[in-house]
C-alpha cells in the first residue's frame, strides 16, 4: 500500500503578502530527471516565478530549481519555462478569470505527493501599498491580543 504523504519542500511567502489568494489549484509538474533529484533535495526557489496561461497551456515561469551535482551533461537550466498538468476545465476557467484587470497565478508552494512533485498555484489579485499596510496593523492587533490573553491566564 503506497503511503500517503505531503510535506512543503518550499514556499512563496512573499505571494501572500502582494496578493489577495482568492482559489487554488494542485497542478503536476513536467519535469527533466534531474529537475526531480533536486526538487527532492530541497533545491528550488519559487521567490520570483509566476505562472502564465499561453497556446491553451499553464506554464510556470521564473521558478529555479538547481542543477543536480551529479547530473553531468544531461543537467537542466535551471530557470527554464516548465508546463503545468491542470484539466482542461481548470484551464478554461483560468483563462476567463487571468483576462480580468488585477489578476495573476501565482505559485505558492511545491511539494511531493504519493512520489509525484506538485505546484500549488493561486489565482490572485495584487494588494496595493495601503492594503499591504492595514494587513500589517492586523497582524499586530492580533499579535498584541495573543499576547494580553496570555498573559492573563498564566
Amino acid at each position: 500500500m503506497a503511503k500517503k504523504e505531503s510535506n512543503a519542500i518550499a514556499t512563496n511567502r512573499k505571494a501572500r503578502h502582494d496578493f489577495f489568494i482568492e482559489e487554488t489549484y494542485e497542478a503536476g509538474l513536467v519535469l527533466q530527471g534531474t529537475e526531480i533529484k533536486s526538487i527532492r533535495a530541497g533545491r528550488v526557489n519559487l521567490k520570483d516565478a509566476f505562472a502564465r496561461v499561453s497556446n491553451g497551456e499553464v506554464y510556470v515561469h521564473n521558478m529555479h530549481i538547481s542543477t543536480y551535482e551529479q547530473g553531468n551533461r544531461h543537467n537542466h537550466e535551471p530557470t527554464r519555462s516548465r508546463k503545468l498538468l491542470l484539466h482542461r476545465s481548470e484551464i478554461n476557467k483560468l483563462i476567463g478569470q487571468t483576462q480580468m484587470k488585477g489578476y495573476s497565478l501565482v505559485p505558492l508552494k511545491i511539494y511531493i505527493k504519493n512520489g509525484v512533485a506538485k505546484l500549488l498555484i493561486g489565482l490572485g489579485k495584487g494588494k496595493k501599498k495601503y492594503d499591504k499596510r492595514e494587513d500589517l496593523k492586523q497582524k499586530a492587533a492580533k499579535r498584541d491580543v495573543e499576547r494580553a490573553m496570555k498573559e492573563r491566564f498564566q
